[in-house]
């Protein structure tokens, strides 16, 4: 077979005439007994999650499907939708697309990191404490801002970090994740400055603790906050006019001259 010809490898899915599955589970199945978010991770994990895992995950998804229109994904799709009014898929794009490094990109940053911090404790044999100090000196040395702590909003605390926290610990699946976390915060706090852990800090501990890759930290905030992203959309459709947002700008250029 030409090699510009071969056939798309893939261990996700898979159909013929009359079935579906994912993972070997027919979808048939899976929509009589179980949920959206035991799909979510049987897509990206392959198997189904255990009842501790499922709340968690959708904990995760809850806490981060909206945080108001000015958060820049319901921000930017709103302002599509309010130029566009013919395309959902258009104004839903316009959100995910603003999903990036600064605004919901924490996650996975804060997760590589974690991972970085729990294996420089296994090489060197000191303790996550020790390491966790270690990682909020080096990142200062570099100024760097460490991923998952602070808040624009939650300057003291996000209310939604100790949710995610006791549910760990109640599953019992908080562990070097959680840990870490919870040293580079006191450490963060004696070295830099006061700080909280935020939601993206609180949930890369959690799916470090479950298994999942690091690029998950982006993943799980995309797919909750879609769910955010497409209510904003239909809002802004449903109760705002045509072309109502007017951005104010300010214009601070030459002054008007003419052609000499």
């Amino acid at each position: 077979m030409n090699r510009f010809m071969e056939a798309w490898r893939t261990a996700i899915a898979t159909s013929d005439e009359t079935h579906i599955w994912n993972h070997g589970y027919e979808v048939t199945s899976l929509m009589t007994h179980a949920g959206f978010s035991d799909s979510i991770f049987l897509l990206h994990r392959g198997r189904l999650p255990t009842d501790g895992e499922r709340r968690l995950l959708d904990a995760i998804l809850v806490g981060v499907a909206d945080h108001g229109a000015g958060a820049p994904s319901c921000a930017a799709a709103r302002l599509v939708a309010s130029g566009n009014r013919q395309s959902f898929s258009a104004a839903i794009a316009a959100g995910v697309l603003a999903i990036g490094d600064e605004h919901g990109g924490a996650g996975m940053a804060c997760m590589e990191m974690i991972a970085a911090g729990v294996e420089f404790a296994g090489r060197e044999t000191v303790s996550i404490e020790n390491a966790a100090r270690h990682t909020v000196e080096t990142w200062r040395q570099h100024r760097k801002r460490l991923p998952g702590l602070g808040h624009r909003v939650h300057s003291t605390i996000d209310p939604r970090t100790e949710v995610l926290y006791s549910m760990a610990r109640e599953a019992g699946i908080s562990a070097n994740g959680v840990a870490f976390m919870e040293a580079l915060q006191r450490h963060a706090c004696e070295i830099v400055k006061p700080i909280s852990i935020n939601i993206d800090g609180a949930l890369a501990a959690v799916l470090y603790d479950m298994g999942f890759a690091s690029s998950f930290g982006m993943l799980v905030f995309i797919i909750g906050r879609v769910a955010g992203i497409s209510a904003e959309v239909a809002e802004e459709y449903t109760r705002e006019k045509a072309m109502r947002i007017r951005i104010p700008v300010t214009y601070d250029g030459v002054a008007p001259r003419e052609i000499e």
